[in-house]
């Protein structure tokens, strides 16, 4: 239900391909609030990675509504304040949604610091000296202020997968996407990753997350989605959805995982 606090508004969000044969989004509804920790889960396959990508558009739905800061922004184009039509600004919306992705996706030919620094400078004009105070505290809050002239090849896969989450958050984001942080990783490297997102859910950011670690949905999400084909079958706290499941799906996908 929508409240005063919704940053995020999904209504029956829909992804179809080959004529709506194949239902990779089947009429999703949420709610996104400020300061959640929302863990999406289920089997592959069920459009949880599909939901996320609809949020910031990298998928574009073929139905529905996502209504961001008041805007839907699955219209090309809306009203403003004044009654104006404004065409929708796309970068601009994505600058508020950090997205981390399974692959890090750093620049290779870049220094650590020049893959921080990129956007700040290119997108938002910020002075290269501030951008780059800002990345060293960034890196620092992870450990890896000593690694700043430092290659993407030059680092371990934990290491690159901290770099591209404060990458993302020099940009100041009101919302962190998480497509899968963990799963290209190493196991003894996932624990340093899940770290600094636990950190990131304690200081209050609005994250949504889909991962495969059920400990961290236990832990950290104050909500958790269940999908299953394409539709959202249940969500509710880490209580409700790991001690007292509802849905057949749900009992039959955490029978197997837990």
């Amino acid at each position: 239900m929508a409240t005063r606090d919704s940053l995020i508004q999904v209504k029956d969000l829909k992804k179809h391909y080959k004529n709506g044969a194949i239902k990779a989004l089947d009429g999703v509804t949420v709610d996104i609030n400020k300061g959640d920790v929302m863990v999406v889960i289920g089997p592959s396959g069920s459009g949880k990675s599909t939901f996320l990508r609809s949020l910031n558009l990298l998928e574009e739905p073929t139905g529905g509504a996502i209504i961001f800061d008041q805007i839907d922004i699955t219209k090309k184009k809306y009203r403003d304040a004044n009654g104006k039509m404004v065409k929708l600004d796309i970068d601009a919306l994505r600058q508020k949604m950090g997205m981390v992705f399974q692959h890090f996706n750093l620049f290779p030919h870049m220094t650590i610091l020049d893959n921080m620094t990129l956007a700040p400078i290119q997108v938002k004009g910020i002075k290269k000296a501030e951008a780059e105070e800002k990345a060293l505290t960034l890196l620092d809050r992870v450990g890896l202020k000593d690694r700043a002239d430092a290659y993407p090849i030059q680092l371990a896969g934990g290491q690159k997968q901290r770099v591209a989450i404060v990458r993302a958050l020099a940009m100041e984001p009101e919302v962190m996407l998480f497509d899968e942080p963990t799963s290209a990783l190493d196991p003894e490297m996932v624990g340093e990753v899940l770290d600094v997102m636990k950190e990131l859910a304690h200081e209050g950011m609005t994250m949504v997350v889909v991962t495969h670690e059920m400990g961290f949905a236990r832990e950290v999400g104050n909500r958790i989605l269940f999908m299953a084909d394409g539709k959202l079958l249940e969500q509710g706290s880490p209580k409700d959805i790991f001690e007292n499941p509802q849905h057949p799906r749900l009992k039959d996908f955490l029978a197997k995982v837990l």
